[in-house]
């Protein structure tokens, strides 16, 4: 879940004080909660935030600073025991070396799309596995992208989490991932889990007259 709307660099601390309790509130209700600081918070702010949500023990942090920043995401790892997460703004294994050698990161989040596909998904999960760090896919797109990312993890030892668009807040009132196919079915999820596909390719049936349809005058999406 989101962590903060945009600090100042140095803000009140009271300004923290919102994300703790929504996380205090998810884990009355015997859930878990990644806290996702977007890379709005800079480091004399993202500091703090680690620390005060350090007690109520989230999944993990992700991006506490933007990845240009790597030795203070590498500080800040040394000041909590929380796990960082990042890698959705990491473009090749080249960006994502130096995180994973100087151990400033615990969960690697490569976005499919971003690393050029699924070969270079492999060669990252694979030297992440090498320096014991998690994968968890970055995907709030559509089926195809999710598709591709569910076929390289089932075959990943160090696999942890994979994220989906189903019923994500800029889904609403338009698509969602279960458009543009004719079998939305493959995505139902029970107790966290979805099954693997079973059908040829990547799984899903594309439904082409749709995309075709929906896409006269669509405008990108900025």
């Amino acid at each position: 879940m989101n962590g903060t709307e945009d600090l100042g660099w140095l803000d009140s601390p009271s300004a923290l004080d919102e994300c703790v309790e929504r996380l205090k509130a998810v884990k009355s209700l015997g859930m878990d909660a990644g806290i996702d600081f977007h890379g709005r918070v800079h480091k004399p702010m993202a500091k703090q935030l680690a620390r005060v949500l350090e007690p109520y023990r989230p999944m993990f942090i992700e991006e506490p600073l933007l990845s240009e920043h790597p030795e203070g995401i590498k500080e800040i790892s040394r000041l909590t025991s929380t796990p960082i997460a990042l890698g959705e703004r990491l473009h090749s294994r080249w960006d994502v070396r130096p995180f994973l050698e100087t151990g400033a990161v615990d969960i690697l989040q490569p976005d499919i799309c971003h690393i050029g596909g699924i070969s270079e998904m492999k060669r990252i999960a694979a030297m992440a596995e090498a320096y014991d760090v998690a994968i968890a896919p970055h995907c709030p797109l559509g089926p195809i992208a999710l598709a591709a990312n569910v076929q390289v993890m089932a075959a990943t030892a160090n696999f942890a989490i994979q994220e989906m668009s189903l019923g994500i807040h800029y889904n609403v009132g338009g698509q969602d991932l279960t458009s543009y196919t004719h079998n939305p079915e493959i995505w139902e999820v029970d107790n966290g889990y979805i099954k693997l596909m079973a059908g040829p390719g990547l799984g899903i049936e594309i439904d082409e007259e749709q995309v075709r349809a929906l896409s006269q005058g669509a405008k990108p999406w900025q």
